[in-house]
């Protein structure tokens, strides 16, 4: 065997040991969802599709429509403030000011997420820094109700995910040729038609695969939506959660669980479809 071959095998084995260890999980989760549920014992009983059949519940529908809607929103909201601080991050020169953006940029991944929902508290409370600056101002007689609501879940989720949706816009940004917006500027683009037509094009990979990012991070996130929603804004992941820790309903969690993945697997390949037809529309 050559050395290519031997570092390749060293390279793929592990790799393909996660992989198999994940579907082993994802079996006995899928198996798990099809036994039937003995109240007050820990033990499963025979195979059903009742777990299934009975998700159409209105409160597990309201939990798949959070998180859908949960994901999208973060999706958008975290591409719209993150790519100015991305470009920003790329082209501007002053390195007092890179380093600026760069850090406040990043410095949510070195928290961890315990400790940043804990900081959404503090600021989204009744009593919070938020409320608090607000009534000082004299812009509100009565506290802001922003805490165990979809927006302020929202404001967390995205806080979350604008530091990996930077680093990856700003990775693509920094691998654009700048001689093709130069040369559309010596035909005559202005500033803001050259970034239009030839920068925000050209950074269309980095955009699909960081939207595609926050989309599946936010479908899974747990932390902050139980923590800053309370209870009253159920997702797939905090319904999990009840279930299996609360109601000791660990089948009815696993069936949660596969169609939580079976619907962001759809989700993904929705929002895939609508990438190709934008690089196409791109030109690239």
């Amino acid at each position: 065997m050559s050395t290519h071959s031997r570092l390749k095998a060293w390279l793929v084995s592990p790799a393909a040991m996660v992989a198999l260890c994940i579907c082993v999980a994802l079996v006995a989760v899928f198996q798990f969802s099809l036994r039937a549920y003995v109240p007050g014992s820990l033990d499963v009983g025979g195979l059903t599709l009742a777990n299934f059949t009975g998700l159409d519940k209105p409160i597990y529908l309201q939990a798949f429509w959070n998180t859908l809607r949960l994901s999208v929103e973060t999706m958008v909201f975290s591409l719209l403030v993150a790519y100015p601080l991305a470009y920003a991050l790329v082209r501007v020169r002053n390195r007092v000011l890179k380093s600026f953006i760069l850090i406040a940029s990043i410095t949510p991944l070195f928290l961890g997420e315990i400790v940043r929902t804990y900081s959404w508290i503090i600021v989204l409370g009744s009593n919070g820094f938020l409320n608090t600056v607000l009534r000082k101002l004299g812009i509100i007689e009565w506290p802001l109700e922003l805490m165990f609501t979809h927006l302020g879940v929202l404001v967390a989720l995205v806080h979350v995910t604008i530091p990996v949706v930077v680093l990856m816009l700003a990775t693509a940004i920094s691998h654009i040729n700048r001689d093709y917006e130069k040369a559309a500027q010596s035909l005559g683009a202005g500033p803001i038609r050259t970034f239009l037509t030839v920068t925000l094009p050209l950074s269309m990979p980095g955009i699909l695969a960081s939207a595609t990012t926050a989309f599946a991070w936010t479908f899974s996130a747990f932390a902050t939506p139980q923590m800053i929603g309370g209870g009253r804004v159920p997702t797939v992941s905090t319904l999990v959660y009840q279930l299996g820790f609360s109601s000791m309903n660990f089948p009815l969690a696993a069936s949660l669980s596969i169609v939580g993945l079976a619907l962001t697997v759809v989700a993904l390949m929705v929002l895939s479809g609508l990438t190709r037809k934008l690089k196409k529309a791109g030109g690239h």
